[in-house]
């Protein structure tokens, strides 16, 4: 599995290797040593997540209080979808900066992002597929979003027209009004954060 680091601090793409015949294909989609190498620590798995989308679907931009946060290991089993990352990091180097990867059924590359990061993916094809390992079960009073059409933030999704979006992430606040409400995550502290989890700590969870 190639393991490579994106343009924002604490997200990495990971390609995996195919080996194909007659009879089909096998892949290691998931492997915890190449991960664990390239993040400083293992990924401690809580919970696993499946979406089905429809073409133009776009769901985020999602995020977790830090901490715990949430870490996220994404991939598209079926279709095609275009998954952003947003650095919504107070103090980040990168704060407001969107990285995007195509994941699909052919390729078949997969995306992690450490606690404190936002994601989202636009769905490319119906019935597009995601699944994601996250480090932290789903907790309500900790779950943030950002509207994913905030121009500050300027996500170029390939929708074509209006994207289509939940009522709740239509509520989204913007990247301004949420750091005016003091609910985005500071880099320094996730930073921290991570660090504790390569020591083997609970990270104060």
């Amino acid at each position: 599995m190639k393991v490579d680091p994106l343009g924002i601090e604490g997200a990495w793409e990971l390609v995996p290797r195919q080996h194909g015949d007659a009879r089909g294909l096998f892949l290691e989609w998931y492997k915890a040593e190449a991960l664990a190498d390239a993040a400083g620590h293992p990924l401690d798995l809580k919970q696993a997540n499946m979406s089905v989308s429809a073409a133009g679907v776009v769901r985020g931009i999602h995020f977790a209080d830090v901490p715990p946060g949430q870490a996220k290991y994404v991939t598209c089993v079926r279709g095609a979808v275009l998954d952003v990352i947003v650095d919504v990091r107070l103090g980040s180097p990168t704060f407001g900066r969107w990285e995007a990867v195509r994941l699909d059924d052919k390729e078949r590359r997969a995306v992690y992002l450490s606690e404190g990061l936002g994601h989202g993916f636009c769905a490319l094809t119906d019935d597009a597929t995601v699944v994601y390992l996250c480090s932290e079960g789903y907790a309500p009073q900790r779950e943030r979003g950002i509207h994913p059409l905030d121009p500050e933030i300027g996500v170029e999704w390939p929708a074509g027209g209006t994207p289509e979006l939940s009522d709740k992430d239509m509520r989204a606040p913007t990247l301004a009004e949420a750091r005016e409400a003091g609910i985005l995550p500071v880099y320094e502290e996730c930073r921290a954060f991570r660090a504790s989890l390569a020591r083997g700590g609970s990270g104060g969870n």
